[in-house]
């Protein structure tokens, strides 16, 4: 009996030890912070939290007042592909739209010689990790013709689901160019370059994907076996510029601020023609010639933001009324700029001011600047790192950012330069210059302490400012 007895005890604290062990490792999970990454496609930050009184952006506001707003944040590129390359990477990659997928294919032939993603890295470290709309260049991440095929991933191993309703757009291109009720771009020219159509938000493709990004989340925030990594991406206002009549419906009669420095430049700069913008149908019209056009661009573009605005505040609400809200970090990301007639362009793509400074706002559970704006220089490559550091996990050595916890913690923080590309030029943002050094040589410089801003290219009247500029970026780049 004794000898049964003595078998028994050690078995049943082996027992006891292992469900203990268990129990204190789920307890560990479950208190590592959950992340929500709201990512809008071709938001400029003309928003009330950036100090533009005339857009109406109740939800994204209200999140800036419960965390922190950077209003110097400027993106690594001036495009959607290469821009999401450098967030969900967190390095420098190549210029062009197709920069995951070549990542990709570098992958496939040899796992072993790629750095993780950001969600990857996630994953690893325990999350569960859940992309819902454009998150990467292509809406639920694949390729093929519509951007559906199962067999062209865009960035493998990343993303536990990865998801892309289409409602009636039939497939991710339909919903990446759609308009009301189920319009798909086929001709650019035969499609208009923007619309209001009455109805409710599900007319437009960012009402679906929302509905799903709702859904994911609910699950993920009552299922609480793992904390989360979910990406959610909304693509208004991307072009052409389509939101419910209700939102048009806030800007109709408003006055709209004076368009700055509306000239082309007279020099040589990165300007374009604004093909994306004018390969739509705008009905003969030109923007830089008609005021009226120009302001009704502007106003359905504001439409647009608005509808935006819109889908986070879902989300948002769905997060508070789920609880995560006390478990959840957030981070609002414009995926770059959007000219509205500076320097005489209608688009992206540019290395101006106006198509690289994006809104970025934190929140995370508890911080003690809540409400507070920095003026403290970041770039989006910061963003992986600082996910990172928020949650507690390593910080993987292969990032190019820098961790943005310190400024989060103390506003007054200093913040650091920027860097931003195209494959002809590349550019460096200070806190009072910008200079952009192009292939052949060209240098721009721009004093962003006077008002010429970036209209009078001051580099021949300050070339050890140049040369030290130069050195900067390129030892940043290398």
């Amino acid at each position: 009996m004794n000898i049964r007895v003595g078998k028994t005890i050690p078995s049943f604290i082996t027992v006891l030890s292992f469900f203990i062990i268990m129990s204190c490792e789920n307890v560990q999970e479950s208190e590592k912070l959950n992340v929500l990454l709201i990512c809008i496609d071709d938001l400029r930050p003309e928003l009330k939290s950036f100090g533009k009184k005339y857009i109406s952006s109740p939800n994204i506001d209200s999140l800036a007042t419960k965390g922190m707003t950077f209003q110097k944040h400027f993106v690594n590129a001036p495009s959607c592909g290469p821009s999401r390359y450098t967030l969900l990477t967190g390095k420098f990659g190549p210029a062009t739209n197709d920069a995951l997928f070549r990542r990709a294919r570098k992958i496939n032939k040899d796992t072993q010689g790629i750095d993780k993603s950001m969600p990857e890295w996630f994953k690893k470290n325990g999350y569960t990790t859940v992309s819902v709309g454009k998150v990467s260049h292509h809406p639920g991440g694949r390729g093929g013709k519509n951007w559906n095929d199962s067999t062209k991933i865009e960035m493998p191993n990343a993303w536990d689901k990865n998801l892309m309703p289409v409602g009636e757009w039939e497939h991710p291109r339909g919903m990446m160019h759609g308009l009301a009720n189920g319009e798909i771009r086929i001709k650019s020219n035969d499609m208009d370059v923007f619309q209001s159509a009455e109805g409710d938000d599900n007319i437009y493709p960012d009402g679906v994907i929302t509905d799903e990004a709702v859904k994911q989340l609910r699950k993920l925030a009552t299922k609480n076996e793992k904390p989360f990594f979910l990406a959610f991406g909304i693509i208004k206002p991307h072009l052409p510029f389509g939101a419910p009549k209700s939102y048009y419906d806030k800007y109709d009669r408003i006055e709209l601020p004076e368009i700055k420095h509306p000239q082309k430049p007279t020099g040589k700069t990165t300007w374009h023609g604004s093909n994306e913008f004018m390969k739509y149908n705008h009905w003969g019209k030109n923007p830089n010639k008609d005021i009226d056009f120009a302001n009704e661009v502007r106003r359905h573009y504001a439409a647009s933001v608005s509808y935006a605005d819109a889908q986070v505040g879902k989300i948002l609400a769905e997060l508070k009324r789920t609880g995560a809200d006390k478990n959840t970090i957030v981070v609002l990301w414009g995926d770059h700029g959007w000219h509205l007639g500076e320097h005489a362009i209608w688009g992206k793509h540019s290395l101006f001011e106006e198509s690289l400074h994006a809104p970025l706002i934190i929140y995370f559970p508890k911080m003690k600047h809540q409400g507070f704006n920095t003026d403290a220089i970041v770039e989006t490559l910061d963003i992986f790192p600082t996910l990172c550091d928020l949650t507690g996990i390593e910080i993987p050595q292969y990032t190019h950012g820098e961790s943005l916890k310190n400024i989060l913690e103390n506003p007054s923080t200093s913040g650091h330069t920027s860097i931003a590309y195209t494959n002809k030029a590349s550019t460096i943002r200070t806190s009072t210059h910008r200079m952009t050094l192009h292939q052949d040589g060209f240098v721009e410089l721009y004093d962003h302490t006077t008002a010429d801003k970036e209209t009078k290219n001051i580099a021949d009247s300050h070339p050890n400012l140049v040369e030290e500029l130069k050195y900067a970026l390129k030892a940043k780049l290398k």
